[in-house]
């Protein structure tokens, strides 16, 4: 790796976490819409985000690969976040932008962990995995 190549790197990163944070808002979305948590919907994730990542940030391979599996999880994570604030604003009868202003970055994340089941889990690091081999794998070529 070159010198100049470094904020290369630093720029994919960026935009692998921007659109992990916004496929994590429209999984949200769909969730409220399901009236449930749904966290199968990470392999939907996994699959959308490797194909934006290895089309457009990166070429197939293990860098691609490795920021579509980061760019998963911090969907994971930024939609459990949303939901713990979804879940405060209903139960204290606040909007959803004071729930997030109110309880703040740590007690969110408190209680999106405390959330957390281990299906849930297992169901995330499956979509991080699928969003890994297919940003991975190299496309078939056309005929």
């Amino acid at each position: 790796m070159k010198p100049r190549d470094i904020p290369l790197y630093v720029f994919a990163l960026f935009c692998a976490a921007m659109m992990g944070l916004a496929v994590g808002a429209t999984w949200m979305v769909a969730a409220m819409y399901l009236r449930q948590a749904a966290p199968w919907l990470a392999l939907v994730a996994g699959v959308v985000l490797a194909w934006a990542i290895r089309h457009w940030i990166r070429r197939p391979g293990a860098g691609a690969a490795g920021l579509a599996a980061f760019a998963t999880l911090l969907a994971a994570l930024y939609f459990n976040v949303l939901m713990a604030a979804i879940q405060l604003a209903g139960n204290f009868g606040l909007s959803l932008t004071d729930a997030l202003r109110t309880a703040g970055t740590g007690m969110l994340l408190a209680l999106a962990r405390l959330g957390l089941r281990p299906v849930d889990v297992a169901w995330y690091v499956a979509g991080a995995l699928l969003a890994a081999w297919l940003a991975w794998r190299r496309p078939a070529p056309r005929r």
